[in-house]
């Protein structure tokens, strides 16, 4: 329990540090939002009555308090732009990207275990060098090309799918899974090559150590060495890998939405960004920081669950 506690508290600690960084990062930004949403209609009388109304003249740490504390209530601000709040702009959208990340990280899965396993019990077999082969390809190619890749093949070419096109999930969920399918192997496919060369390697080193040898002597056959023994002991570096590749997928999610089109938080992201509707872009940005550090919570979680020997710091 205590060991849970401090890395709560360390996640706390730097949701704060990451708040104040994207505050201050978007206040220090040259142009004002004010001058933006009125353009050429703006007057100086105009903008300095919507400043204070805004409460953009106020101090800079009072404006932050003021932004964090809400935050913290719920209330992610209202849009500079589409004079609505954030919260109600983000509803439909969040489970776009989140689904995406999701299927990202079980076709990941899916992959990588299998084959990392595979390739470990046939190291230096035909198989095990075009695996390798394959694997480093796939981790050269950037998952905004393969995407484009992807469209081009499955798109053009094979007409599996209307590239742009769309389904959202409150009319068929069905379609809506169909039309993230390729964009989540867009994004799984790099960390899966990943994760296959590490649990490979992993499962081989542990192969070798004193125990599996102990097993063996025991009439123990090598399937039930390989599952009972050496996978729980080769699985925790990469459980930890997977829970960074989770975190990475959410915002490889946002990145590969352009790509194909999907109308995840992505559109309203980079629209807001260009529009300096700060309000907005803050909201995604903690949004996806809070995302990535309870998984880095949970990652250490079930790392100390799987391995009982780790000390807590004292």
């Amino acid at each position: 329990m205590r060991y849970i506690l401090k890395k709560a508290l360390s996640m706390v600690l730097t949701l704060f540090v990451v708040s104040l960084c994207v505050f201050l990062a978007f206040s220090l930004i040259p142009g004002d939002p004010v001058t933006k949403m009125f353009g050429t209609e703006a007057t100086p009388q105009l903008i300095a009555q919507y400043r204070e109304k805004m409460g953009l003249n106020d101090p800079i740490l009072v404006r932050y308090f003021r932004w964090f504390t809400a935050f913290l209530k719920g209330d992610m601000g209202t849009s500079y732009d589409y004079k609505m709040p954030v919260a109600n702009m983000l509803t439909e959208k969040i489970p776009i990207t989140l689904t995406l990340a999701v299927m990202s990280f079980v076709i990941m899965i899916l992959v990588s275990i299998p084959l990392g396993i595979y390739t470990a019990k046939h190291e230096n077999g035909i198989i095990d060098h075009i695996i390798s082969v394959i694997n480093q390809v796939i981790m050269a190619i950037p998952p905004f090309f393969s995407g484009i890749l992807l469209t081009f093949f499955f798109g053009v070419i094979l007409k599996i799918f209307t590239p742009g096109g769309f389904v959202s999930y409150t009319k068929n969920v069905n379609e809506f899974l169909k039309y993230l399918i390729l964009p989540a192997f867009a994004i799984a496919l790099p960390k899966a090559a990943m994760a296959t060369k590490l649990l490979r390697g992993s499962v081989i080193d542990e192969a070798g150590k004193d125990y599996t040898r102990t097993a063996y002597s025991r009439g123990n056959t090598t399937n039930a060495v390989l599952y009972l023994h050496v996978l729980k002991n080769a699985m925790i570096p990469v459980i930890t890998f997977m829970g960074m590749a989770l975190a990475d997928m959410v915002a490889g999610s946002i990145v590969i939405e352009q790509v194909f089109g999907i109308p995840g938080i992505s559109r309203i992201l980079l629209s807001s960004i260009n529009n300096r509707d700060y309000p907005v872009v803050e909201a995604i940005i903690m949004g996806v920081a809070i995302m990535v550090l309870v998984i880095n919570l949970l990652v250490d979680i079930i790392y100390r669950i799987i391995d009982p020997r780790i000390e807590v710091e004292k």
